[in-house]
């Protein structure tokens, strides 16, 4: 029995004017994420992880090479669908937090439900179980300024579950604390893909973080690596 990939990448570019230089920052890339893969993609800077994992998220599309998200190709779909579609189907955590400053937890974890026309009492209540299975049922009235970085970062995910998306997409997790709050974090989403068959993607240059993962993906030069060799190299190797 075939499985159709969740996520799929086919011979993906990303190219970037500078002026009168042209700067690929993808070169004819190809991937494929299948429902309930844990995937670690892992690179230096200037690699091309960051590039791949905004056009895994469908927030930037590529120069050329097509990309689909459950079988739908998002080139041809309106940004009005597409918005939608991917607030159902991903849900996103960042290095950053990127926590709303002047609401607080629990209408922090509300807001993706708010544009997915969820009733009020309906996404408070969700928003509560949520905050409650990361261990923050006692700060859901407290602002993210109130918080210790580890505790905003658990908001972060909980923010990420709120619409039950298919796929989480992780960014640096843990790359804002520290070793022991991070292992934390990664627990968490770890018991999240066990538990709740979430497909985890995330996107780290810490190997212990990587680890955690079913499958690492090495991008270099905007290549896949294979055995420490970008599709090219391996060519001139063999």
């Amino acid at each position: 029995m075939n499985i159709e990939p969740i996520i799929k990448l086919e011979n993906v570019w990303k190219i970037y004017q500078l002026g009168k230089t042209e700067l690929a920052a993808l070169r004819g890339l190809s991937l494929e994420i299948n429902p309930g893969d844990f995937v670690a993609i892992m690179g230096a800077s200037g690699s091309g992880k960051s590039t791949l994992l905004n056009m895994i998220g469908c927030l930037d599309s590529p120069s050329r090479g097509e990309i689909y998200l459950k079988g739908k190709n998002i080139a041809k779909m309106p940004e009005s669908e597409l918005s939608q579609f991917r607030g159902k189907v991903l849900g996103f955590v960042f290095q950053e937090f990127n926590l709303i400053p002047n609401i607080n937890c629990l209408e922090n974890v509300m807001l993706p439900m708010i544009f997915q026309r969820v009733p009020f009492l309906k996404r408070k209540a969700k928003a509560e179980e949520i905050l409650k299975m990361v261990g923050l049922e006692k700060r859901m009235v407290h602002q993210p300024a109130e918080l210790s970085g580890g505790e905003r970062q658990r908001v972060a995910l909980a923010r990420a579950f709120a619409n039950d998306p298919e796929v989480i997409i992780a960014d640096e997790p843990t790359g804002n604390l520290d070793s022991t709050t991070g292992k934390m974090i990664m627990e968490f989403l770890k018991t999240f893909h066990e538990k709740r068959g979430k497909t985890m993607i995330i996107v780290t240059h810490d190997p212990k973080i990587a680890n955690y993962a079913e499958k690492i993906i090495n991008i270099k030069d905007g290549q896949i690596v294979k055995n420490g060799l970008t599709a090219k190299e391996s060519l001139w190797k063999n």
